[in-house]
């Protein structure tokens, strides 16, 4: 460690999460120089890391806090049905012991004053572009994990921001909380595996950093479960030859853990070690757009589900449109509890992003799915189109079919009415 010139101990860099001032503070300095804000990100390799994992808090949850101030200062729960589980759920309902993947009525039992909030899919989506979108203004590296959470590499943007990668994050999760409403958490490090295990310290809000020379140390204080990929069957395998933390994997020789564990062998002792050469790979173009929905009572009435089934065309519909696509194949899904997902998928002469189409080839196949199996009753359907071209391609006139000009027009005219007035203004008879 370095000193200055009368000779007290330099300490570690210092980042302010507020005002963004670089220092170097002594040990016993917990407050910015220049703002006294006591969010102080301190750590020796702070400016030299440059991968890094996001991850919203509570996502769902959060959005819907954001929507609905009311809900703040209560417990949410985002489920729903009697036989549903937690999709997630608000940090005053996990102090009750509410989990994902909870079943719904545990939770309620759990926190009896949660308030239930049906999940918004489309919603949360959309928020979770705005998202990506503003990670994407720092660096083209962005790899989705999912619609909440993703990696980014900031190496080698130094000039480009005018600071180090954590400056760039922490001016990012302050955007992200003033124009889109909801919090972050950030893990920083040198690979793909220490950053992810980084953003979950200290949610919310949190911004946790791992760096080189602490990583066998941080990484030897863990269960063998912080192993990205190692489940429940991997922990007992693991528990039954006495290993139960990664400090143990630390031990054992590389060509021993192989013999033992096969290639899991291997990944077991370069990430117990810290070692991850991953690459952060940018997403692709979607290939398929969908939308699907899970009932709170089974049904097996035909004219039921095509209810529920036209809803879904038009969502389905409405995101191609928003997207600029069309598809050429129309795929069904059906499910039931005692039955694995059922797809069904039809090609189409000409690509399409119009509701009436996707409808009418749907309801084809849900009728030959009831047909198949009488009297089965499905928990869930959805729709969606699949091998996805520019939306120039969609849907031309076709002298076979002399109506389909006039739904077309009608089907845009009512996108029009919805744009203007929203959403709920004008419906279909067969929606009622």
């Amino acid at each position: 460690m370095g000193t200055t010139t009368d000779e007290r101990p330099i300490g570690p860099s210092a980042l302010c999460r507020d005002c963004l001032t670089t220092s170097t503070l002594e040990a016993h300095e917990t407050r910015c120089p220049s703002c006294h804000s006591p969010r102080l990100i301190k750590h020796d390799e702070l400016l030299q890391l440059g991968v890094a994992h996001l991850d919203c808090d509570a996502f769902y949850a959060a959005v819907e806090k954001r929507d609905n101030p009311d809900l703040n200062d209560k417990p949410v729960i985002i489920g729903g049905g009697r036989r549903g589980v937690v999709s997630t759920c608000c940090y005053i309902a996990r102090i009750h012991g509410v989990h994902s993947a909870m079943p719904m009525f545990q939770a309620t039992k759990a926190c009896p004053d949660a308030v239930i909030v049906k999940p918004d899919m489309e919603k949360y989506g959309r928020v979770g572009r705005e998202v990506r979108d503003l990670m994407r203004e720092l660096t083209p590296l962005v790899e989705p994990l999912s619609i909440d959470e993703a990696f980014m590499d900031l190496r080698g943007t130094e000039r480009l921001h005018g600071g180090a990668p954590a400056a760039s994050l922490m001016r990012l999760t302050n955007r992200i909380e003033k124009e889109i409403g909801i919090t972050v958490s950030i893990g920083l490090s040198h690979n793909k595996f220490l950053a992810k295990l980084a953003s979950d310290l200290n949610k919310p809000r949190g911004f946790s950093v791992i760096g080189k020379a602490e990583t066998l140390d941080f990484l030897a204080t863990l269960p063998v479960g912080a192993i990205w990929g190692v489940g429940k069957a991997m922990q007992a395998r693991l528990a039954r030859d006495g290993i139960r933390q990664v400090a143990q994997l630390q031990k054992i020789d590389e060509s021993e853990l192989a013999r033992r564990y096969d290639s899991m062998g291997l990944r077991l002792a370069r990430l117990a070690r810290g070692q991850d050469n991953r690459k952060i790979v940018p997403s692709t173009a979607a290939k398929s757009i969908s939308s699907e929905t899970t009932f709170n009572e089974d049904l097996s009435d035909a004219k039921a589900l095509e209810k529920h089934l036209w809803g879904l065309a038009e969502k389905t519909a409405k995101r191609c449109k928003t997207k600029g696509v069309a598809g050429k194949t129309v795929v069904l899904k059906m499910k039931a509890d005692r039955l694995s997902s059922l797809t069904r998928n039809v090609s189409l002469p000409d690509p399409t992003q119009l509701a009436d189409v996707m409808f009418d080839k749907g309801r084809t196949m849900m009728r030959q799915v009831l047909k198949e199996h009488p009297g089965q009753k499905f928990r869930l359907i959805g729709i969606g189109v699949a091998g996805l071209v520019d939306d120039q391609l969609a849907d031309p006139l076709d002298l076979a079919d002399p109506d389909k000009g006039r739904r077309k027009a009608a089907e845009q005219a009512m996108d029009n009415l919805r744009h203007k007035f929203g959403d709920n203004s004008i419906k279909k008879g067969r929606s009622l």
